[in-house]
């Protein structure tokens, strides 16, 4: 018998189940994605607006350290789906990601944005010069970094809650959203509307794929959210 906890051997279990469907899952739902957006980031189907700058703007300091975490976000977006358990609920979470950065192209499309141009040369930090070769100044808001990264942070928690996990590995899961949404203005990648907007885009979309999910095996409700009222393994 295993020494580890309970909540350990949950999420161990949870991360081993169809590993390599989320693996090469995740992956696809990132190409996909990609493809739509480097094709409105080149050409824009509207003029494009130019984001206000705010006093956060003027408050985080640029940090080359802060790359990190914003590339980090292609990691933690993996953790969520590989600790879903079962393909129905595992198939509902990707297709409410995929809605969720459908409607962020569709706003891209309707609303090109960039940010304003930049007062510094961000080429002589390591890493930069390949970022911004890759990944210009359009598709600003809402930033869809933000956004994917709230959605994700919202299922953890409610995973991590799932399986019981300690308050420490919820308190890292919050820690980690919050570098990447710093990362973002910290890189000079957005500006802090773009930030407000990926918040408030996530998190409804993190709140309806909760409300409206497909339940695992043997999961209880210890009473309804509002609006549900479906039986356990159909939508919730």
């Amino acid at each position: 018998m295993s020494n580890l906890p309970p909540w350990a051997q949950d999420l161990g279990t949870r991360m081993r189940e169809r590993a390599l469907l989320k693996i090469v899952g995740t992956t696809a739902w990132v190409w996909v994605f990609f493809i739509g957006y480097f094709h409105l980031l080149r050409h824009p189907a509207h003029p494009v607006t130019v984001m206000p700058l705010t006093w956060l703007d003027a408050w985080v300091p640029f940090s080359p350290v802060a790359l990190v975490p914003y590339l980090s976000l292609w990691l933690y977006v993996g953790i969520a789906p590989g600790l879903i358990r079962g393909f129905m609920p595992l198939l509902v979470y990707g297709l409410w990601a995929a809605a969720l950065c459908a409607a962020g192209l569709l706003i891209f499309y309707l609303w090109p944005t960039q940010i304003p141009p930049l007062p510094l040369n961000r080429a002589d930090a390591p890493g930069f010069a390949l970022l911004e070769g890759i990944d210009a100044a359009g598709n600003a808001c809402p930033s869809m970094h933000v956004a994917i990264s709230v959605f994700t942070a919202v299922w953890i928690e409610h995973l991590l809650q799932r399986a019981g996990a300690p308050a420490l590995l919820r308190v890292l899961n919050l820690l980690w959203v919050v570098a990447i949404a710093w990362s973002t203005l910290a890189t000079r990648q957005h500006v802090a509307l773009d930030v407000l907007g990926g918040v408030l885009l996530g998190g409804a979309f993190a709140a309806a794929a909760l409300r409206w999910r497909w339940r695992e095996a043997g999961e209880v409700s210890s009473g309804p959210l509002p609006g549900e009222a479906l039986p356990a393994q159909r939508l919730s």
